[in-house]
């Protein structure tokens, strides 16, 4: 870590002092530091349309199989559903590298209008094509493209928003705002829940496969321009306007390159997020229905009291991680996941009902929001200033790629495999053993009091630990 902004203690400042310079007259009036709230709730309004199309799209996994991916087998078909759910993961690392380097160069604001109308490109895709009865291989082929679109603006869509967050944060509160880009998500998640109660009140289970799973995406079609013009009026971050040198897209991408091993060691840390999230959202109405057997009623009402607990909790582990440190609570809920998720889902399938399977869900969301809260921010921290919308979007991608996106898919084929009905839980300690590993290896190299990455209060003139953030 050898790089401008990557340095610790007084010659970080100094390092940091030759690439910034006074303010410069912005094309519009600069964020107030003193209320950032406003905008923050304009840039996370977006997350609202990623996570809810990747929440509705696992919702409906049977659905969705059944119209693009016809098969006489029902699990070849939910496997090639979820493998083209997870075929969108594989685009993220170039929308973090493309996309997120000219975010670096030319705005947060710019990237942010770019990667939601990708977005919803996507989801009108998905939303709109005939099924594969009438149009045939068009179908499933179209439905691949707009998740392979939708993949690359998600590449970059979570780090950006992060990043604009980070920056325009009050000292002593940065854990706070920026853990709202993971609870806006949950809003999704609870919408879609409670959409998919609704629709299972009012519809049959054929009129559902027919053409009910249609109606949560052409819910969230219909939000694309109000979300859209939420983004419009936001303003550009004062910490990207007080730049002097904006870097070349080629030296961003340099620049991530040689802090790959920060990179590579914030995606270990990034897997425990990405696959806990997944498998307490997306893959809970399939393993509640088509593993334990119960209803969909049951399933969908977990999944709603599980983004409902994640939204709560969240902005608490932020702010828990303002006045502890991030470290202390990425320790402790890794190590918590290691070492109960397996066992939780053991004691679920023993005697699946719907009371232990909210027992065992609201449990895993408490540690996803206790070690996400103080993943995110210190994933942003720890990035070049000058490239940290491509660091951390290249991080959070590589682990949402291989291991996230891909969690539906594994969970499915490990029971088909093994015939274990509890083996999720092994894939989930798995990631919590890398989301260990990747917090451990960046305070080996950063040194523990600079992973600590205390906040810092009005009164000090730095951040404690040495990392110096401009504003």
């Amino acid at each position: 870590m050898r790089e401008p902004g990557c340095r610790r203690g007084r010659g970080a400042a100094r390092m940091d002092a030759a690439t910034h310079a006074p303010t410069r007259t912005p094309r519009s009036p600069p964020i107030a530091a003193s209320s950032p709230f406003r905008p923050a709730l304009l840039v996370v309004s977006g997350n609202l349309l990623e996570m809810y199309d990747f929440t509705v799209y696992g919702y409906y996994a049977g659905a969705i199989a059944k119209a693009y991916f016809p098969a006489a087998d029902t699990y070849a078909s939910t496997m090639a559903t979820f493998a083209v759910f997870g075929a969108g993961f594989l685009m993220r690392p170039l929308g973090a590298v493309a996309l997120g380097a000219a975010i670096d160069r030319y705005g947060r604001r710019g990237g942010l209008l770019l990667t939601l109308s990708l977005m919803a490109a996507g989801t009108l895709a998905i939303a709109l094509t005939p099924p594969y009865a009438r149009i045939g291989l068009a179908a499933p082929l179209i439905v691949l493209l707009g998740r392979l679109v939708q993949g690359l603006s998600a590449g970059v869509e979570l780090g950006g928003v992060s990043v604009y967050l980070a920056e325009i944060a009050p000292a002593g509160a940065r854990g706070f705002l920026v853990s709202w880009q993971s609870a806006s998500q949950q809003v999704a998640v609870i919408a879609a829940a409670a959409i998919g109660l609704g629709l299972g009140e009012r519809l049959s289970a054929a009129e559902m496969a027919d053409f009910g799973w249609r109606i949560p995406f052409l819910i969230g079609c219909a939000l694309i321009p109000f979300l859209l013009f939420a983004r419009r009026s936001l303003t550009e971050t004062p910490e990207f306007l007080a730049r002097r040198e904006r870097p070349s897209a080629a030296a961003i991408v340099a620049l991530v390159g040689r802090n790959g091993v920060v990179v590579g060691l914030g995606a270990l840390m990034t897997t425990l997020t990405t696959v806990a999230f997944y498998t307490i959202t997306a893959y809970t109405p399939t393993y509640g229905t088509s593993v334990l057997h119960l209803s969909s009623r049951a399933a969908f009402f977990v999944t709603l009291c599980v983004g409902a607990s994640n939204f709560v909790l969240l902005p608490v582990a932020g702010a828990a991680s303002d006045r502890l440190g991030r470290l202390p609570l990425l320790l402790a809920a890794a190590g918590a996941a290691l070492l109960t998720s397996y066992p939780a889902l053991r004691w679920l399938v023993e005697a699946p009902s719907f009371g232990r399977l909210l027992a065992v869900e609201l449990w895993l969301s408490a540690l996803y929001a206790l070690y996400n809260g103080a993943m995110v921010v210190h994933l942003a921290e720890v990035m070049p200033p000058s490239a940290r919308t491509s660091g951390f979007s290249l991080a959070y991608s590589l682990a949402a790629g291989v291991f996230g996106g891909f969690t539906p898919a594994v969970c499915t084929w490990l029971i088909h495999a093994t015939g274990d009905k509890a083996i999720p839980g092994l894939w989930l300690a798995g990631a919590a053993a890398a989301g260990l590993a990747g917090a451990l290896g960046l305070a080996r190299l950063g040194g523990r009091q600079s992973l600590r990455s205390r906040q810092v209060r009005p009164s000090d003139p730095r951040p404690r630990g040495g990392k110096e953030w401009r504003r």
